[in-house]
């Protein structure tokens, strides 16, 4: 029975290897709580509109602040990817389209036309 409870692969003796990660384990879970407190005020449903790029840098923004380090656009998308179907949220071409033509601004000849 001694050699039982001495033995290294015992339950009770966690291996070097496990103890070493639970600091960043810790820090994992510290991340993603944090995210998801962000998205209280920056919700994934808004990544899909026009007002994306302002969101992804108010979680940059958030996560910066509560953990104290920089944070790329793609580190967040990569977390949010764990929580949400990112590619729901991709803009549709046509909705690309929408910003990159350019069209000529002009008041109608109506304005012109009234009498003062």
């Amino acid at each position: 029975m001694d050699n039982v409870e001495s033995a290294p692969d015992s339950p009770a003796q966690a291996p070097p290897s496990s103890a070493s990660s639970l600091p960043k384990e810790q820090s994992q879970v510290e991340l993603e709580l944090r995210l998801l407190q962000a998205l209280e005020f920056y919700p994934p449903s808004k990544l899909k509109g026009v007002h994306r790029h302002f969101v992804l840098y108010g979680l940059m923004e958030y996560l910066r602040k509560s953990l104290d380090r920089q944070f790329s656009a793609d580190e967040v998308l990569q977390l949010l990817d764990r929580f949400f179907n990112l590619e729901m949220l991709k803009p549709e071409d046509d909705e690309k389209d929408n910003f990159s033509q350019g069209e000529e601004f002009s008041l109608p000849e109506s304005f012109f036309n009234k009498e003062e």
